[in-house]
């Protein structure tokens, strides 16, 4: 089986159930910035800390669940590809991993620069795409309904990715890198 089918190349790309749609609908936005951020787990995931891997990888296939979801118009009667995405005990699950992550960390004291080490820097990267995927979620749900545990999961995994930056920065030293006022 060939990579490539060329039926993409007008600008318009199958939804699971078979339904076609432009690459650039709500719908199609909302998956690939999902996608996306799931992209940048992967590499934030080869510079940090191993404690967290099993976490990450957790994530990357509920995130992979979400877009499947969010590839599925209501209308699709296929199932295989189908799903609710995240749950509220996937909720839980990440909220547990920022409590885990947050305690050995230093007060917030003042607002916070991406930065630091390799591995913090892919983190706030991630957490930025993260915050773009639950916009375009958010504006796919105000058309049609989405289930509230992933738009919920969407808003804690962008605050547990900004914890283990912090958390990457602190294990190797380097600390926050704080923002401070010009002049």
């Amino acid at each position: 089986m060939k990579i490539y089918t060329r039926r993409g190349d007008g600008g318009d790309t199958d939804l699971a159930g078979g339904t076609r749609i432009s690459k650039d609908a709500l719908r199609v936005e909302a998956y690939g910035a999902v996608d996306e951020l799931n992209a940048f787990i992967g590499v934030a995931i080869v510079d940090c800390d191993p404690k967290w891997f099993s976490i990450l990888e957790a994530v990357q296939r509920t995130l992979f669940e979400v877009g499947a979801g969010l590839a599925t118009p209501p209308s699709a009667t296929q199932a295989a590809l189908s799903s609710e995405g995240a749950t509220e005990a996937d909720v839980q699950s990440i909220e547990a991993a920022i409590d885990q992550a947050d305690q050995d960390l230093p007060a917030l004291r003042a607002f916070v620069l991406p930065g630091g080490c390799r591995a913090a820097a892919a983190f706030h990267a991630a957490r930025t795409v993260c915050r773009r995927a639950e916009r375009r979620v958010v504006a796919l749900d105000r058309v049609e309904h989405l289930s509230d545990a992933t738009l919920h999961y969407l808003n804690r995994l962008s605050d547990f990715l900004f914890v283990l930056a912090r958390s990457e920065n602190v294990r190797v030293g380097q600390g926050d890198v704080e923002w401070t006022r010009r002049g």
